[in-house]
């Protein structure tokens, strides 16, 4: 058996999320308040929603979450896992697990990383469901959405469009001709996509500052659906910000490991849902006879 642990992302989070994990470890709730300069639990139990859904906030909400989630369920199991992976800021919580860094380092990387993203600038994104990725780019590519991009392939039929607020509600409409279930998302910026340069740009430089230690459980990345290298931690943590999060590559890398169960933890079961949607999508295995 194959043991994988994933994390989810922003848009999962909700209040109430945590509730039982804050009185469990109140060592690693006290230095993540002394990183924000606010108490989490209090976010996380109380919000209100709309604090909790700003990205500045979100980001670092859903990593504390996360990694006390992580630290639980290592210690009920007594078991490490053999892959971890996440969706987006998920993976900074996959990387806390492998030992790319400390709680706090996380903590102080996702801090970052979200102030950066929500100074972008504007932005919008939609999902598409009904659809291939291939389909919702030729559907963009023809009718002329060109400051639309593709930013998360979260399943065979569910793409995540991203871009400036106008060019995505021009894109849901010429996506809607072709079907119906086009949502758009409660987020402020353009996330995964090319609007993010200028925060990659600076997260670059915050990184600079850091050292990561070699990962002890590999790590599966959003932007190469394949394990991290020991070298390339800042690159492809930088590289994700304008990357598409290529989520469907990643489970099916890892639904060919021998026998693998999956443990999608933090708050919702999101995850959960998209792998069970990849792993049925997946062509079935024919015994060949010679």
């Amino acid at each position: 058996m194959t043991v994988i642990h994933v994390f989810p992302g922003q848009g999962a989070h909700h209040v109430g999320m945590g509730r039982q994990l804050f009185e469990s470890y109140p060592h690693l709730v006290r230095q993540a308040d002394a990183v924000l300069g606010y108490s989490v639990e209090e976010l996380c139990l109380t919000g209100p929603e709309q604090r909790l859904s700003d990205t500045r906030y979100t980001q670092c909400a859903m990593y504390v979450v996360g990694a006390l989630s992580y630290v639980d369920q290592v210690r009920a199991s007594g078991r490490l896992p053999d892959f971890v992976a996440g969706h987006s800021l998920g993976e900074y919580v996959a990387l806390f697990a492998a030992g790319a860094f400390d709680f706090v380092t996380g903590l102080e990387l996702v801090a970052e990383r979200a102030a950066a993203m929500a100074e972008a600038g504007p932005g919008a994104m939609a999902a598409v469901l009904g659809i291939t990725a291939d389909r919702v780019r030729e559907i963009l590519a023809r009718d002329g959405a060109p400051d639309v991009d593709v930013a998360n392939l979260n399943a065979p039929e569910q793409t995540v469009v991203s871009g400036p607020p106008a060019a995505i509600a021009e894109a849901m409409t010429l996506l809607g001709k072709e079907t119906r279930a086009v949502v758009p998302l409660k987020v402020s910026g353009a996330f995964h996509s090319r609007t993010m340069a200028p925060a990659a740009a600076r997260f670059e430089r915050f990184l600079d500052g850091y050292r990561f230690a070699p990962l002890r459980i590999p790590v599966v990345s959003n932007a190469t659906a394949r394990p991290y290298d020991d070298t390339e931690t800042a690159a492809l943590l930088v590289r994700q910000l304008t990357s598409p999060v290529r989520w469907t590559e990643s489970v099916r890398y890892l639904l060919d490991q021998p026998d693998p169960e999956f443990h999608e933890l933090g708050p919702g079961q999101v995850l959960t849902g998209l792998i069970a949607q990849i792993r049925a999508g997946r062509p079935a295995l024919t015994a060949v006879s010679n």
